[in-house]
């Protein structure tokens, strides 16, 4: 059966983040032969309420087929953000409709914020003692107003587990993304990606977003040396020949780069080589030494201690949970 997938649709909701899901987990198709093209999600969305209108902080209002009883139903609940939250923002504590409806909602069942959607969750007592995220224009009040919480402003999103947290808006394309990837792996999250003409993955966190003075503009941008170094990441690259790429000094381009990515270039070419170790691991036979070598770290040592930064497993635990993941929907 398709993983399902409950948005909770709010009064005062911004229309564009209640779309994400529907848009990302409804493109998720299976990729393995023997089901391609089956769907891999189901998504419904649902009101705390009967079914009918719910508000939009747009000029129109949407009908939601669904009253809150469909959380029952949910493998994964979505809450986006609403700008009509009431006591859950100013108070944080759920109004009685609120309550009401995540009493519905299983133990177990995967809890996701998008950007102020965060204090829906945080209210319900989700979010005690864990990490999140929300919108940096709200992360002071949060905190605040959540003391229990470990509110990092600066990243994209935050997966916990079984508690997902995204920042502003558009940054719930990349956590419903990772999500796909992490439970469908690699090749499914980027033919999303793709489908919805999308990065699948974006560089760096909500600090390349704050309002800042804007950048000498007689620099060029790093785009050039980002490609450069993307089409031999099997290779050693060195910082002043990406610096060279770009006819900069490299102090200079280690400070455009950070300016327009939001990571030193270090952490960026480390990012990427995981990432091809990740696609390598999942659609290839290669050996481990010869995965590492290919994805530019080396030895399986050093692919090894990397995955395990940032992933938290080791490369052939990674491969075999995915095989396993393939086999069991075929």
């Amino acid at each position: 059966m398709p993983h399902r997938v409950v948005v909770l649709a709010l009064d005062g909701l911004l229309p564009f983040e209640l779309g994400i899901p529907q848009r990302i987990f409804g493109l998720a198709r299976a990729a393995e032969p023997q089901a391609r093209g089956r769907k891999l999600y189901d998504v419904a969305t649902c009101s705390v309420r009967p079914p009918g209108p719910v508000r939009t902080d747009a000029d129109f209002t949407i009908t939601v087929e669904h009253g809150p009883e469909a959380l029952a139903t949910a493998d994964t609940v979505v809450v986006p953000a609403s700008y009509e939250l009431g006591p859950v923002h100013s108070e944080g504590r759920l109004t009685d409709e609120l309550a009401a409806a995540f009493a519905y909602i299983r133990p177990g069942t995967r809890m996701v914020s998008i950007c102020t959607g965060s204090y829906v969750l945080a209210a319900a007592g989700c979010l005690d003692g864990r990490p999140a995220t929300t919108h940096w224009a709200s992360a002071d009040h949060f905190q605040q107003l959540f003391p229990a919480v470990r509110v990092d402003p600066d990243v994209l999103f935050i997966d916990d587990g079984d508690v997902l947290t995204s920042a502003g808006v558009a940054a719930g394309i990349d956590l419903c993304l990772h999500m796909v990837r992490r439970d469908h792996g690699t090749a499914v999250a980027n033919d999303v990606a793709r489908r919805t003409v999308v990065p699948p993955h974006r560089d760096g966190g909500q600090a390349q977003y704050i309002q800042r003075p804007v950048p000498d503009t007689q620099f060029a941008t790093t785009t050039t040396a980002r490609a450069w170094a993307l089409a031999r990441l099997e290779r050693p690259i060195l910082l002043r020949d990406m610096a060279q790429q770009e006819s900069m000094s490299v102090r200079t381009f280690t400070r455009r780069f950070r300016e327009e990515v939001g990571v030193s270039p270090v952490q960026w070419l480390t990012r990427q080589r995981v990432e091809l170790a990740r696609r390598l691991l999942e659609s290839t036979d290669l050996s481990i030494d010869q995965v590492a070598r290919d994805a530019g770290f080396g030895t399986s040592t050093s692919l090894r201690q990397h995955l395990q930064a940032a992933l938290g497993v080791s490369p052939t635990v990674y491969r075999r949970t995915f095989r396993s993941a393939a086999g069991n929907r075929a």
